[in-house]
């Protein structure tokens, strides 16, 4: 009996694997994967996270640039020194050409700032965070007879907004309610 299972196996030559078709999905695959990759790449916009409050003995000189979007209007402002300007929304939403002065302002008078802190309400667009964004990073002025994009704080962290406990009194000086 022996005999005959040693026979009838010896009489089976392994068979070839068809790749094929496998090799023509790879070589569709593959391209597709590198080329996506790359555009996905170019529409990432990289964020950090809000630094917590450490105590530094440079604290005091230190200047941390927080730009709060909130629904009644954006407030720019440094962590340590307190709010420097709250800016009310227009008509048409918020007043992104006054943000955009007083971020050239604030960049003029420190101009090795890079860095911003962007906090936001929960009940902001998206496309109002985008805008914003937006101008954060770069203001466009003219210049030489042309319209020049220039940096401005091209690093942005993102985090969410505190409660709104700050008042802004008539003469545009901040309070404490």
């Amino acid at each position: 009996m022996r005999r005959r299972l040693h026979r009838r196996a010896g009489r089976h030559e392994p068979e070839d694997i068809n790749i094929t078709a496998f090799m023509n999905l790879m070589v569709i695959l593959v391209p597709f994967l590198l080329i996506t990759a790359v555009f996905s790449r170019i529409t990432i916009l990289e964020l950090n996270l809000p630094a917590g409050a450490t105590q530094e003995p440079q604290a005091m000189e230190r200047f941390d640039l927080e730009i709060t979007v909130r629904a009644s209007g954006i407030e720019v402002g440094d962590r340590q020194g307190g709010l420097i300007r709250r800016i009310t929304p227009t008509t048409s939403g918020q007043d992104l050409a006054q943000l955009s002065g007083l971020l050239q302002q604030i960049k003029a008078r420190f101009p090795e700032k890079t860095d911003a802190t962007l906090l936001l309400e929960p009940e902001i667009d998206y496309d109002t965070v985008v805008q914003v964004m937006d101008d954060i990073r770069v203001a466009r002025v003219f210049q030489a007879g042309a319209m020049q994009s220039v940096e401005l704080f091209p690093e942005i962290a993102i985090g969410d907004a505190p409660a709104d406990t700050v008042k802004v009194a008539s003469n545009g000086r901040a309070k404490s309610p």
